[in-house]
């Protein structure tokens, strides 16, 4: 529509200006509602990632207590794990994992991986190990530092008591 008063003649000069600033207006709508709907897309495939890969400690609590088949896997030295760990979790340092260490392993459960907290990088260092060997795996947001901040006991030398609490999210 634009195109063809362009080329028409028989509009005056100013008509035919306004409308191709008029055209260009609309191309540049078109082209930022096209990159807004891509930059949406991509919004969406990050949070959905996150949900399919990162698990809060009240979800793992909650799932836990529902009896659903999740394994816990602490991924830092055998030393941490016995000062103290999230309670059921088995100890399986990253810098061991391998076909061997997890043989044992059914590949068929979901594994929770987690460290010390966000300094620590061990839960995704074993997270990433055992997708590698075939297993589904998430990590522990936060770690075993919002585990107790979230007010959920420890088992250990220094064990921790768990607090009731309501997830605020």
């Amino acid at each position: 529509m634009y195109v063809a008063s362009l080329k028409n003649e028989s509009l005056d000069r100013e008509t035919r200006l306004s409308q191709f600033i008029a055209a260009l207006i609309c191309i540049r709508q078109g082209l930022v509602s096209q990159l807004t709907e891509g930059f949406v897309k991509e919004q969406i495939e990050h949070y959905e990632n996150k949900l399919k890969y990162e698990i809060d400690s009240y979800d793992v609590f909650e799932a836990l207590n529902l009896g659903k088949n999740m394994v816990i896997v602490d991924a830092r030295s055998s030393e941490a794990y016995a000062e103290r760990h999230i309670p059921g979790a088995i100890s399986l340092p990253h810098r061991t994992m391998d076909e061997e260490t997890t043989s044992r392993l059914d590949k068929n459960t979901l594994y929770v991986t987690y460290c010390d907290g966000i300094g620590c990088n061990a839960s995704t260092k074993g997270a990433l190990k055992l997708a590698r060997l075939g297993f589904n795996v998430k990590e522990l947001m936060g770690g075993l530092d919002w585990w107790i901040r979230d007010g959920y006991a420890t088992e250990g030398l220094e064990a921790t008591s768990g607090k009731t609490r309501v997830c605020g999210c």
